[in-house]
């Protein structure tokens, strides 16, 4: 539900604009700016969308952030382009989503209307639309999972994890850890921290945690 005209998007563009740092903010299908429907859109065609970004866009090595649904683009992203990134920073990442944290949770009332209508529409707590959760999504990201297999990643991960966050579990930050390859990742767990993880405290640490990973990577 959020987008590239969200505080943490915002925050970040404005602190690489004072330190001269490079910076690019984009939405997806069917987000924010973007043109497209929503409920047309799934993890692979996001993923694409984000390759697309980073292959006409960028130029050099890129450190990138995901923020919820954004960490797991991030990380296909990353694995599409491994020469290509310097680091990564997830953010209440949340990488096979569709899996553990929609079907595993459905009742099967819920689950038999996804298979018979292609779509439920789940109340969310962050605006007045609903989620719109399809057949398709469910499908598609059945062949993106990441946490079942090593996941071969080895730049600098920065994974940050609110322990109050209700809708990514904050155990899901150390199943990522355990499945990355990288032996340089850190987890900072914020045992106050929320799913958005927007405050001002948390918006100070995601700029501190960019700028050391700034300094290491070079």
């Amino acid at each position: 539900m959020s987008d590239m005209t969200g505080s943490k998007a915002l925050t970040l563009e404005e602190h690489c604009r004072g330190r001269g740092l490079d910076f690019l903010r984009f939405d997806y299908l069917g987000h924010g700016q973007s043109s497209g429907n929503f409920a047309d859109g799934t993890i692979g065609r996001w993923a694409e969308d984000a390759v697309a970004v980073l292959d006409d866009l960028t130029d050099g090595p890129q450190i990138l952030v995901g923020s919820s649904m954004g960490g797991w683009i991030m990380l296909l992203a990353a694995l599409a382009r491994r020469e290509q990134i310097a680091g990564l920073i997830g953010i209440a990442a949340a990488p096979d989503f569709t899996e553990d944290l929609m079907w595993a949770e459905f009742t099967q009332e819920q689950r038999d209307q996804v298979l018979s209508t292609g779509r439920f529409e789940q109340p969310s707590e962050y605006g007045d639309d609903p989620y719109i959760i399809t057949r398709a999504l469910i499908e598609d990201g059945r062949e993106h999972l990441l946490l079942r297999a090593p996941l071969p990643i080895r730049c600098p991960v920065r994974l940050l994890q609110g322990m109050r966050d209700d809708d990514v579990p904050w155990k899901t930050a150390l199943r990522l850890t355990d499945a990355l390859e990288s032996e340089d990742v850190e987890v900072t767990l914020v045992k106050k921290g929320d799913h958005r993880l927007s405050e001002p405290e948390d918006l100070a640490r995601l700029m501190r945690v960019l700028d050391e990973l700034v300094a290491e990577v070079g």
